[in-house]
Order: C-alpha cells, then sequence, then structure tokens
C-alpha cells in the first residue's frame, strides 16, 4: 500500500540506490518506437551493442516524416480557467501562470477521470492520418506522472483519481498494434509539484522549496528509469534544460546506455545534443542541413487542452506545414490536446481525418523522402525527392497553387525526366527545358485544393544550381519576397508564412521579441534605400539592423485590417557579399504587422 497524507506532498524513496540523475528540456513530445502489429515490446539492445547498429535503429525516425504529440495531464481539468477567469497562455502552463496554491491544484486531481480514453481509438486515428510515431507526456512541468511511480504519489495512482493506475501501458500496446513507433515525453528538470523542481528561482508556493539537486537524485533519474524499463520507449523527449549543467545531466543520460536505439531529442542540457533538434512552433525557413530535426507543432494555440481555445489551424495549413517541414528534411510532431475525461477534441479529429486523406493518396511524397534540391523556397510549394542507390531521382512536387497558365519552373533544374505524372489521378505532364530551367506544362485543374503532387521521374541524380541567397535583378533593385524571410519567434510561437506568389504575406507577428530576417549576397558595399509592402492598423516602431547598424523606422497606420501600402522604411549600409538584413520590433512601442514584399534600391 502506499500512503498519502492530504496535507502535504509525499515523496517515497525505491528501495535500490537511487541513481543521480539530471534533465533539461521544453515542454513538449516525445518519441515512439516501431513494433510489428499485435508483438510485444522488444528487448533493448545489450549496452555494448555496435555504433553503426545503434544508428541503423534510429533510422526509422528519419523517414517517418509524421509523429503525433499529445499532452494529457491534470491541467485538462482547469483547462484554461482559474477562478472562473481566463489563463492567459499555453494550458498546460496553468499552474505556473495562474500562481495556484499547491494544494488547490491538486485537488484538480480527483476529476482526472480519463472515463472516455479510448488507447485504440488514439492509436487508430495516428494510423489513419499517415503517422508513423506517437509520443505522449509521462510527465509534464506540473509533476503528475500518466502511471504508478515507486518514487512519487503525485500521479495516476494518486487515491483521490478516478483513472486507471496506468494510462501508458494500453496506449504503447494499441500504437505498437498498429506498427507505429511509440516515445514518452518526460520534464526531467521543470517540475512545479515536486520540492526542489525547478521553478528557475520564482517559487509562488512554500511547499515548492528543496534542493535542486535531490530533486534530479530522488524523484528525476529514478523515475526516468521507471519509463525506460517499463514501457521501453522508442522516443524520449526531454524538455526544458533549466538549471541543467553537465555533472548535472551526466547521470539522467548515463541511464540511456541499454537502450543505444532510443532516439532522444536536443532538450537535456549540459551539452547533451541528442538526435535530433526540435524547433518549436515555427518551421525553419532552410531546415537543418545535414542535420535530425523535428518540428513540434500545436493545431490551435496550446499543447494541453483549453476549452476557450477555439484558434485552429486549417486542415490546408497542416498539410502545407507538413509539406514544408518534409522539403527541408525534418520530421513534424503534431499535437492533440486530450480532455480530462480523455476525448481528443472533435476539431483535432476533423483535422486529422482530413490529413489522412491527403496521405492515402500521397504519402509516398513525404514517408522516406530526403530534403529539396532547390536551395530557396519556390513561389508555387515545396519539393521533396528519393534518391536510389543506382543515383536515379524522383521529385515530388507539391504543387500548393495550380498555375493559372499551367506552367511551373524548376529553376536552374536542366535534365529532363524520363516520366511526368499527377500522382493523384495518373495524368501525363509534359516539361520543355528553357534557359531558367525546367518548365512542368499542367494541364486542367488541380486534384487537390490544398496540396497536389505531381511526380518526376530521372535516370541520374539532378543537378540544381540555385543561389540560396536573394541577388540583385538587371537594374540594380533587391526584391526579398515573404517565401526568403526568415521569421525568429519564441516558444510561444512565430511570424507565419501564409500563401504562395503574389498572395504571400507574413502574419502572426505578434510579439516584440520576434523578428524578420532575410539572408541575401549583395555586389558591392553601399547604401540601399529600402521599402516594403505593408499593413500597419495602428502606429509601431520598428528597426533595419544588419550587424552593429540600426536604422529606427517610424510606421504610420496604412488603415483597418489588410489596408496595404508601401511605405518607405529608411536607408541602410550593407557591406558586399553575404549579409543579413532584419527587421526588429522596438519593444513597448510594436502594435502587430503584416508583410510582404521588401525592395531594395542603390542609393546613388
Amino acid at each position: 500500500m502506499r500512503t498519502f497524507l492530504p496535507s502535504s506532498f509525499v515523496v517515497r524513496l525505491s528501495s535500490p540506490a537511487v541513481i543521480p540523475i539530471l534533465a533539461s528540456a521544453l515542454c513538449l513530445g516525445g518519441c515512439a518506437t516501431p513494433n510489428s502489429p499485435n508483438s510485444a515490446p522488444p528487448a533493448p539492445a545489450a549496452p555494448d551493442a555496435p555504433a553503426a547498429h545503434a544508428e541503423d535503429g534510429k533510422q526509422w525516425f528519419r523517414e517517418a516524416r509524421f509523429g503525433m504529440f499529445i499532452h494529457w495531464g491534470v491541467y485538462a481539468v482547469p483547462a484554461g480557467v482559474y477562478q472562473d477567469k481566463p489563463i492567459r497562455g499555453i494550458g498546460e502552463w496553468i499552474l505556473k501562470r495562474a500562481k495556484i496554491p499547491l494544494s488547490e491544484y491538486r485537488a484538480y486531481v480527483s476529476d482526472f477521470t480519463a472515463a472516455n480514453y479510448d488507447p485504440a481509438a488514439w492509436a487508430a486515428l495516428a494510423k489513419e492520418a499517415g503517422m508513423k510515431y506517437v509520443v505522449i507526456t509521462s510527465k509534464h512541468h506540473d509533476g503528475f506522472a500518466l502511471y504508478d511511480s515507486a518514487v512519487s504519489d503525485w500521479d495516476v495512482a494518486h487515491p483521490s483519481c478516478p483513472a486507471p493506475d496506468d494510462l501508458l501501458t494500453p496506449l504503447a500496446e494499441n500504437v505498437r498494434a498498429q506498427g507505429l513507433k511509440f516515445g514518452l515525453y518526460y520534464s526531467q528538470a521543470q517540475d512545479w509539484t515536486h520540492p526542489g523542481g525547478s521553478t528557475n528561482g520564482k517559487n509562488w508556493d512554500p511547499a515548492q522549496a528543496g534542493d535542486f539537486d535531490a530533486y534530479l537524485r530522488d524523484i528525476a533519474a529514478p523515475q526516468v528509469r521507471e519509463i525506460l524499463t517499463r514501457y521501453q520507449p522508442d522516443i524520449l523527449w526531454w524538455d526544458t534544460p533549466v538549471n541543467m549543467t553537465t555533472d548535472r545531466a551526466q547521470p539522467i543520460h548515463d541511464l540511456l546506455t541499454p537502450f543505444p536505439s532510443i532516439i532522444t531529442n536536443d532538450r537535456l542540457g549540459g551539452g547533451f545534443e541528442g538526435d535530433t533538434k526540435t524547433p518549436e512552433q515555427h518551421i525553419p525557413p532552410r531546415g537543418f542541413p545535414g542535420q535530425t530535426f523535428e518540428v513540434c507543432m500545436t493545431m490551435n494555440d496550446t499543447w494541453g487542452f483549453k476549452k476557450n481555445d477555439h484558434n485552429w489551424k486549417s486542415s490546408q495549413q497542416i498539410l502545407r506545414n507538413l509539406s514544408d517541414i518534409s522539403s527541408k528534411g525534418g520530421n513534424f510532431l503534431l499535437n492533440v490536446g486530450p480532455t480530462a475525461d480523455g476525448r481528443i477534441p472533435e476539431p483535432s479529429i476533423e483535422r486529422l481525418k482530413a490529413v489522412g486523406r491527403w496521405m492515402k493518396i500521397n504519402s509516398e511524397a513525404i514517408h522516406a523522402t530526403q530534403s529539396s534540391p532547390f536551395a530557396r523556397r519556390l513561389p508555387w510549394g515545396r519539393v521533396t525527392q528519393k534518391v536510389e542507390s543506382s543515383g536515379a531521382t524522383t521529385l515530388f512536387l507539391h504543387v500548393w497553387e495550380w498555375p493559372a497558365d499551367g506552367r511551373l519552373l524548376l529553376p536552374t533544374l536542366q535534365a529532363t525526366p524520363r516520366s511526368a505524372r499527377v500522382l493523384a489521378d495518373g495524368r501525363k505532364v509534359n516539361t520543355t527545358p528553357s534557359n531558367d530551367g525546367l518548365v512542368v506544362n499542367l494541364t486542367g485543374t488541380a486534384p487537390d485544393p490544398d496540396v497536389s503532387v505531381v511526380v518526376l521521374e530521372f535516370n541520374s541524380p539532378v543537378t540544381v544550381t540555385q543561389s540560396a541567397f536573394a541577388t540583385p535583378e538587371a537594374d540594380g533593385t533587391l526584391t526579398l519576397h515573404p517565401m526568403d524571410a526568415d521569421t525568429h519567434g519564441s516558444y510561444a510561437g512565430n511570424i507565419n508564412l501564409y500563401g504562395t506568389g503574389a498572395s504571400a504575406l507574413l502574419t502572426h507577428w505578434l510579439e516584440a521579441n520576434w523578428r524578420v530576417e532575410y539572408q541575401l549576397k549583395t555586389p558591392a558595399a553601399r547604401t540601399w534605400r529600402v521599402t516594403a509592402e505593408v499593413a500597419a492598423p495602428a502606429a509601431t516602431k520598428l528597426k533595419l539592423r544588419n550587424g552593429k547598424t540600426e536604422v529606427p523606422v517610424d510606421l504610420a497606420p496604412t488603415g483597418p485590417g489588410q489596408s496595404w501600402k508601401t511605405v518607405e522604411l529608411g536607408a541602410i549600409a550593407l557591406p558586399s557579399g553575404l549579409t543579413s538584413l532584419e527587421l526588429v520590433p522596438v519593444k513597448g512601442s510594436w502594435n502587430p504587422i503584416e508583410l510582404r514584399t521588401v525592395r531594395l534600391t542603390p542609393v546613388p
């Protein structure tokens, strides 16, 4: 029997000696492991397994491209509301954002019922969507575990919790029965409930006081050992390396030794980079060439369930995000946030089913593909490719905007394909070489209004000589399109690129600490006059920046809503060669704007 004192938080140590541990990372997802349907979890690989075997065991992740992230915990009970007031921010952070006393927050556990939890339906939904793995939060920052932990009573086996004592095992079994990989998220360093768990020096309840190293030793490390041995996850998704040093992280990292094929991310801390980078809520404009990465993203504005968050991304946007990420050689970890009784919100189900219908026809353009050979984003869509050992290459053209004149340009590509067809209906496509590259001549209408795929097959590798950076045109001006922008956001989100071609724009620029950067190549050091197409409902201030050079910009309102106007931003001196131009908000004086084309004209 486990003991529990209602007036205090009880911590129990397991009888074996506890190995000191450390953790780090943000607050998101996990990973998955592959199993054949209805098979038992594989035994962990021997600690001395050759590195090559371990590397082979991770190839599935680089080919998966698409996975499901699940954020589920006690935070789904308040669902974004505390004392009848909506709490700003992501749902799983309500404990910290509202500074809820721990005794009050722990009382929510009596309403965490999981009464409608259907792990078989969850796994089937992931499979139907075309996903290859599932990652679920075993313990988030509120410290609550979705399994019966031997070192803490703050879990589903809590006497007041009506949910089953283990929510992870049935999901793992059903996910693996679908032939998918299973992964676990674990918040190793940031724990707002266990004494000593890092609140980054900002405790709001005396019960949080304690020693961080003792927390790592007595709670985090033993729980990492528990989830590794009980569930043998294919992925262990660390989150938020708060206060993690190498000495603190090493013992936790050492627990992975018996599991050489496990995928880990870059959020443990202490210098341990793991197998994959984890950009959150934004798509890196150029990806991470030569490196494995996984973009984790919500369908609305929260990870954990919030009953008042109805700002859902469209199915089209989700599909185009999948297309965009795959074109950069990355994986897309898309989140669902179930309710306290275990239901996935209907808008999430609708969108996943829509993606699944598209994947049923077009999945070969996503799974096991490589990044686009084109260095810059194309105005009409994205490209993925598959290269055989013989050198034979297949290009998958992800057409977001079916051209009115039927012409798609593949810039600087001079090879002629042996075959070309539309993937959805098999219709033949003609191609024409030109001085600018290969022209693909489309006929009829798009088979899919969101993303249509055209397949080009070549007998040998393709060569593309497109420059990775914007360069001046014949008249000396330099035009920067929304597709050229590198957007820099934060854990809370990022500036979004919407549309393609002439309709493309940068929007959702909500925060003053987000910025836009363009990388460009100039022929000589000189001063440039900068203009931009903007929609600014209210006056705002920003800066043009190049290194230490900053030019202040006072932007007057252009009109209500999307009232577009070409405005002067100022003049800035840029050095010759590869350089950058940034648009940086002025904190305290920033109001959101939308942005289209930026043009640089040389000043005589």
